[in-house]
C-alpha cells in the first residue's frame, strides 16, 4: 500500500453510509441495547481547525503507514503464506494478525467517509488472501499455520498465544467492512471463525476464557451486523467463564491465569482494576456490551464499582492507565509516578472506549468528562503530529529517553492508533427517544433521526482553544424535546469526578448560555445543561465556557506529585519541555503567586495555546540542602505536542516548592569532573546528578549501566583541570534483578593517576562493597591527583550498572 499524502478536504458527509445503507440491511435491531444511542461518526461531518487536519492525516497517512508497515514487517506475508501464495517460516511476534485486522478497521472506517477505490480494492484483495488462509472449519490464525498447519496446537495455550484476541479484532474490522461496503466478503469470514468458537468454546466443550480479553467485544459488533444471538450468548460465555471455580490455576486458587488477566474472581464480583490496563479496559468494554444487550445488571453493578476504584485512585492527570510498566498494568491505588508511567496508547484507546459506553449506559456526562480528558491529551500524545511515529508508553516526565517510534515490534498501538482516529467523530453526538445530547465541542454537522423526527445540528467553535461555542438547531418540524448540552467538569471546577485532582482555587467565571440570543439559565442535569422547549428552524446556542489558566494540585497519597502543581487550559493539560525552556524543566519551580498568561502561537507545533510566566531555579548547596537559585521565564505546551522537537526534558508536574524540584546540582569533586565511561547505556549524567534512588533496582531518574555488555571489564573516570586530595569513593549500584540483565558486580577497583601519569589502585583497608539498595563507601589513604578511575568487573552472563559516585 503506498504512502500518498492527498489534498482533497475531508469531509465526513452521510452519503456513503446512506449509499450503503441501499445496499445492505444489517441485523436486526437488537431487542435491548444501551440507554442513549450514539450517532455514528459516519453521519457527522467535521469542518474543525483542530480535529480536521488529524482526521485529514489519519486518512492520508497514518492508514497508509500502518499497512505498508504490515507489508514490510511481513504481516502480510503471513497471510500468503498460509494461504499457499508464498514459501516461508512465520515471521514476526504471533499475534501480528491482529495489528492487521485493526488497520483494515481503520481502512473501512475511511472508506465510510471517502470510499476510495484503490483502498476498497485492496482490502478486497486482502480479504481474499485472509480467506484462502482460512482452514476449512473456521481457523484462522497464521502463527500455527506457517510454514505448514499444526493442528495439534491450536487452542493449547490460549492464556498466551492471542488466538482469540486476535480474531476478536478480525470480527471487528468484518463488521466495519460490512458496514462500508455492503458485502459480506469480510464478515463471511469472520461468522465462519466465530461459529467454529461457539462449538469449541461452551458448557459442553472448553469453558477456559480467553488469555487477553478482546473477543468479547467483536462478538458483540457480530451480533449487531448478523443479528445471531448466537454470538451474544458467545461473548457472555467468555465473561463468565473468567475467575470460576471450576477453572483453577497450578496454585488451586479459583482462575486460571490470576489477577493480570482479571481471572482471579468472577467478573461480576470484581470491584478494582487489577492487572493488565488494556486487557482490563477491553473487558470492561465488553462487559458494557453485554449488559446493555442483555439487561444484565450484575456486569454494571461490576463495572461501575470498578470504574469509580479507577477514576479515584488510578487515573492520571492525563487520562493514561496503567502506572507499572513490567506489567503493562495498574499499580496499587495512587501509585501514579510520572516518569515511570506506563500509560500505554492501547489502554488510553480503550479506556476511550469504556468510558463512551458507561455514559451510553448511565447518561451521565461525568464519563464523557473522563474521555476528553483522554481524549486530547493522553491518547492524542499516541501519535505525532505527522501520523507516522508512535508513542508506546506515554510518561509525564522524561529525561530525555522518550522519543515516538515509527513502529514496534509489538505494533499494537500505531495499529490501534489507525482505527480509532476516524472513529472521533462519532462521540460527538448521542440522542435518547426525542432528546439530543452534544458531548463534545467540534465544528461540523450531523442530522439525528429521534423517535419521531428528523433535526440537523450544526456546531461552530474553535474549541479547545477558544471558550465560545455556537449551535444551530434546525429540525424537520417543530417539536418539544430537550437539547443536553455537556457542562465539561473543568467549567465547573471540577477536573476530574472524584478528589483525585483538584483545582488549587475555584473561579468566579462561570458558563454561560444564550438561547436565540437571550441569555438563559443554566439547568444542570448529571453535568449536561439540560435545554426543554419547543425547537424551531434556525433557533440557535451560543455557550461559552471560561478557560482560565488553572493550577490542579493532586491528591496528597500521590507520592510523585507531592509538592508539585499541573496546569490546565480548558480541556489542555500543559507541560515544560525543554526547548522552550533551555534544556532544563525539573529544576524549575512554579511558585503560587506566578503571574501566568496564555498566548496562542500558531508558528509553534501546528498552532498551539502556550502558557508563560516566571519560574523559580532551585540548587542543592555542598551540604545537601535546596536553595532558590535565581528565576527565569518559562513556557508550557500541551501535553499531546510534546517531543515532535528531538530528545528532550520533559514534566507534566513541575515544582511549585524548592523541595519537590530536582535542583540543579552542587558543586562536588563528582559533579564538577569531566566523566567518561567504557560504555554508556542510559545516562551518564545520571551518576553525578545527586539523586539518591529509593533502591539499587530504581530507574525512575535513570542511570548508568553497561547492557548489552556481560562479563566484561568495566570503567568510569573523572578529570580535574587540577589536583585534588582525595579520601573516599561511594557508589551506589543499579541492579534490576527479576526484570533486567544487571545484577553487582563480581568486584571493583578505584585507581588513582600518579605523578607518572598511571593509574594505579590506591591503598586501602577497606573491603570493595557490593551489597544493595545503599552506598557502598571505600576509604582509602589520601592522594592527591587530576584523574580517578573506577573499574568495575561484572559477573559472569551478567550486565551491571551504576546508580550515583561520590568522591570526596
Amino acid at each position: 500500500m503506498t504512502n500518498q499524502k492527498r489534498t482533497i478536504p475531508i469531509v465526513l458527509v452521510a452519503l456513503a453510509i446512506v449509499t450503503v445503507a441501499l445496499l445492505h440491511k444489517a441485523g436486526a435491531e437488537p431487542a435491548r441495547d444501551y440507554n442513549v444511542k450514539p450517532v455514528p461518526f459516519s453521519r457527522v461531518s467535521v469542518s474543525d481547525d483542530f480535529w480536521t487536519p488529524r482526521l485529514e492525516t489519519s486518512r492520508n497517512v497514518t492508514i497508509p503507514y500502518c499497512f505498508e508497515q504490515c507489508e514490510q514487517t511481513d504481516r502480510i506475508s503471513n497471510f500468503e503464506k498460509a494461504a499457499g501464495l508464498k514459501q516461508g517460516k512465520h515471521e514476526g511476534i504471533y499475534f501480528n494478525d491482529s495489528d492487521v485486522y485493526k488497520v483494515m478497521e481503520g481502512a473501512a472506517y475511511s472508506l465510510q467517509i471517502d470510499p476510495e477505490p484503490k483502498m476498497r480494492q485492496y482490502l478486497d484483495n486482502l480479504i481474499k488472501v485472509m480467506a484462502a488462509a482460512q482452514w476449512d472449519d473456521g481457523y484462522l490464525y497464521t502463527f500455527y499455520s506457517v510454514p505448514q498447519r499444526q493442528p495439534e496446537k491450536l487452542w493449547t495455550n490460549i492464556s498466551s498465544m492471542h488466538e482469540q484476541y486476535c480474531v476478536g479484532h478480525m470480527y471487528e474490522g468484518a463488521a466495519a467492512h460490512y458496514e462500508a461496503t455492503g458485502t459480506k466478503l469480510f464478515l463471511d469470514v469472520a461468522t465462519k471463525n466465530a461459529d467454529l468458537i461457539c462449538k469449541v468454546f461452551n458448557p459442553n466443550g472448553r469453558t477456559d476464557p480467553p488469555g487477553h480479553e478482546e473477543i468479547e467485544i467483536g462478538l458483540c459488533k457480530l451480533y449487531r451486523a448478523t443479528g445471531d444471538e448466537k454470538y451474544l450468548d458467545q461473548a457472555k460465555f467468555f465473561l463468565d467463564q473468567r475467575g470460576r471455580l471450576g477453572n483453577r490455576g497450578p496454585d488451586g486458587k479459583r482462575g486460571l491465569y490470576g489477577a493480570y488477566s482479571q481471572d482471579h474472581i468472577p467478573v461480576t464480583e470484581q470491584t478494582e482494576a487489577v492487572g493488565h490496563s488494556v486487557r482490563a479496559a477491553y473487558l470492561y468494554t465488553g462487559m458494557a456490551d453485554v449488559a446493555a444487550l442483555t439487561g444484565d445488571m450484575d456486569y454494571i453493578k461490576a463495572i461501575d464499582a470498578i470504574w469509580h476504584d479507577v477514576v479515584n485512585t488510578k487515573l492520571y492527570l492525563t487520562g493514561g492507565i496503567g502506572a507499572a510498566g513490567g506489567s503493562e498494568g495498574f499499580g496499587g491505588p495512587y501509585e501514579l509516578p510520572n516518569m515511570t508511567a506506563y500509560c500505554e496508547t492501547c489502554a488510553s484507546i480503550a479506556n476511550i472506549f469504556w468510558n463512551h459506553r458507561m455514559f451510553l449506559m448511565h447518561d451521565d456526562a461525568k464519563y464523557l468528562d473522563v474521555l476528553e480528558r483522554i481524549l486530547y491529551n493522553a491518547a492524542l500524545a499516541g501519535v505525532s503530529m505527522e501520523g507516522d511515529r508512535f508513542f508506546y508508553p506515554n510518561p509525564l516526565q522524561s529525561m530525555g529517553q522518550h522519543q515516538r517510534s515509527p513502529w514496534f515490534g509489538c505494533a499494537c498501538c500505531p495499529s490501534n492508533v489507525a482505527r480509532f482516529i476516524p472513529s472521533i467523530p462519532g462521540y460527538a453526538y448521542a440522542h435518547k427517544d426525542n432528546d439530543l445530547y452534544v458531548n463534545l465541542f467540534i465544528s461540523g454537522q450531523t442530522t439525528i433521526e429521534t423517535a419521531s423526527n428528523k433535526v440537523t445540528i450544526t456546531q461552530k467553535t474553535k474549541y479547545p482553544w477558544q471558550e465560545a461555542v455556537n449551535i444551530a438547531i434546525d429540525p424537520e418540524k417543530s417539536q418539544r424535546f430537550t437539547l443536553f448540552v455537556r457542562i465539561p467538569g473543568w467549567a465547573r471546577n471540577e477536573p476530574v469526578p472524584s478528589d483525585l485532582y483538584k483545582f488549587q482555587k475555584s473561579t468566579d467565571e462561570i458558563p454561560t448560555l444564550k438561547v436565540n440570543g437571550k441569555t438563559a439559565k443554566i439547568a444542570p442535569k448529571n453535568g449536561f445543561a439540560a435545554i426543554e422547549r419547543r425547537w424551531e428552524k434556525g433557533d440557535t446556542i451560543d455557550l461559552v465556557l471560561p478557560m482560565p489558566i488553572r493550577r490542579i494540585i493532586a491528591h496528597e497519597n500521590i507520592i510523585d506529585d507531592r509538592g508539585k502543581v499541573a496546569l490546565q487550559r480548558g480541556p489542555i493539560v500543559f507541560c515544560l519541555e525543554g526547548p522552550d525552556n533551555d534544556g532544563e524543566v525539573l529544576n524549575l519551580m512554579i511558585p503560587d503567586d506566578a503571574e501566568l498568561k496564555a498566548e496562542f502561537r500558531p508558528d509553534l507545533l501546528n498552532g498551539v495555546m502556550t502558557i508563560t510566566g516566571q519560574a523559580g531555579l532551585t540548587k542543592r548547596t555542598i551540604d545537601g540542602k535546596i536553595v532558590p537559585s535565581g528565576e527565569k521565564p518559562f513556557t508550557a505546551i500541551p501535553y499531546y505536542a510534546w517531543a515532535h522537537r528531538g530528545p528532550s526534558r520533559m514534566t507534566v508536574w513541575p515544582a511549585r516548592t524548592p523541595e519537590a524540584s530536582k535542583p540543579a546540582p552542587a558543586d562536588t569533586l563528582t559533579y564538577l569532573s569531566k566523566t567518561t565511561a567504557s560504555f554508556v547505556h542510559v545516562s551518564l549524567d545520571a551518576i553525578k546528578d545527586q539523586s539518591i534512588p529509593a533502591d539499587s533496582a530504581d530507574s525512575s531518574n535513570r542511570q548508568l549501566d553497561f547492557w548489552p555488555h556481560k562479563g566484561t571489564v568495566e570503567w568510569l573516570k573523572f578529570e580535574w583541570p587540577q589536583q585534588h586530595e582525595l579520601s573516599s569513593v561511594k557508589v551506589y549500584w543499579f541492579d534490576d534483578t527479576g526484570r533486567g540483565e544487571c545484577k553487582i558486580p563480581q568486584s571493583w577497583t578505584v585507581l588513582y593517576k600518579n605523578s607518572e601519569g598511571e593509574f594505579a589502585p590506591v591503598t586501602t583497608q577497606d573491603n570493595y562493597g557490593t551489597e544493595k539498595d545503599k552506598f557502598n563507601k571505600l576509604t582509602f589513604q589520601p592522594v592527591k591527583t587530576t584523574a580517578l578511575k573506577i573499574e568495575i568487573n561484572l559477573q559472569k552472563a551478567w550486565s551491571s550498572g551504576v546508580q550515583e559516585v561520590v568522591i570526596e
